[in-house]
């Protein structure tokens, strides 16, 4: 998924010690159009910009389709991250500059490893009435950033412990691990609870980790959290107690060691200062006008646009304190 804003604001992604519990609120960005469907952004956000090397977190739908126009995103840059895609309702239909043609189902995850530099489009299907789902990126750390562009798609076995539905996508969680290889220790998954089921949720204490509620009122511990919201879990803590309201619950866990490094993330870049981001913003405007190059690979024959980069601010993107491990 794109960054769409005409503006989009440089963000110094660094990550912050943290004390107890804390609910994050989303704030709401148009993706696309006149008819754009709105999608509802947890991270990254002044109160929190990282958890673990997660660094984006876009959280759309249920949406009707026949009335938001769906999801018409048309060739676009990545450098610097991997985007991990995951739905809940719909079908999105993928392609990139790797020569990629797949399509994202619910229960199926698509990982796209952009690295030194790739190119994607994403458009809703045709079939699709109802789109429901998230996109998320992973920050890659320094030794890793320029490695070369992949992309990877995996259908997590789902299992049920204790009446809760259990999908690990990436990482390792209750006895499931997933084979997909990630560049920083990472956890991701869905977690559906019943109605008024109370879960013991046993977590690594190595890690922090983020719980996305996407459906139903959830209690973590003694913090309540609607739909939209993302609960931050700080460094050190080993469960949480998950209680489910009168109606069933699904969130996503996602987790990791403290990323322990400071990135710029301006548009859809990833880099350590502005002078990498300028270079990939320069790239990718001298080869969107040949449809393709060097660095970004050359473009789909079925992509009849791609989208320009916007305009870098008139001051240097400039990181701002020093990284923290908490």
């Amino acid at each position: 998924m794109s960054t769409t804003e005409p503006r989009p604001v440089p963000e110094v992604c660094t990550a912050r010690p943290g004390g107890g519990l804390r609910r994050l609120t989303p704030r709401y960005v148009p993706l696309g159009g006149p008819r754009a469907m709105r999608v509802r952004r947890t991270l990254p956000q002044r109160e929190q910009s990282l958890i673990g090397a997660w660094c984006f977190v876009d959280h759309y739908g249920p949406d009707d389709v026949g009335s938001s126009g769906g999801m018409v995103v048309p060739g676009h840059p990545h450098t610097g991250l991997q985007t991990v895609s995951w739905l809940f309702g719909g079908t999105i239909e993928h392609r990139d500059t790797l020569g990629t043609h797949a399509l994202v189902r619910p229960g199926e995850m698509n990982l796209m490893t952009a690295g030194s530099g790739i190119a994607h489009s994403e458009h809703s299907t045709a079939d699709t009435t109802v789109l429901h789902g998230v996109q998320l990126w992973l920050a890659l750390p320094a030794a890793h950033r320029a490695t070369a562009p992949a992309f990877e798609h995996h259908v997590p076995e789902p299992v049920t412990v204790d009446g809760v539905g259990v999908s690990v996508f990436l990482g390792e969680l209750l006895g499931r691990r997933s084979p997909v290889r990630t560049f920083t220790p990472l956890l991701g998954a869905e977690l559906t609870l019943p109605a008024g089921t109370r879960f013991v949720l046993p977590l690594d204490p190595s890690f922090e980790h983020g719980l996305l509620v996407d459906t139903g009122a959830v209690a973590v511990d003694d913090l309540d959290a609607a739909p939209g919201e993302l609960v931050h879990v700080p460094l050190g803590a080993d469960r949480v107690v998950l209680g489910a309201g009168d109606e069933p619950v699904r969130v996503l866990l996602l987790g990791g060691e403290p990323f322990g490094e400071q990135v710029v993330m301006w548009w859809n870049f990833v880099g350590v200062d502005h002078d990498e981001v300028a270079r990939a913003r320069e790239d990718w405007q001298a080869e969107r006008t040949a449809a393709g190059g060097e660095r970004f690979g050359a473009f789909p024959e079925a992509w009849a646009d791609s989208l320009p980069a916007p305009v870098l601010p008139p001051v240097r993107l400039r990181p701002r304190g020093e990284p923290s491990g908490g």
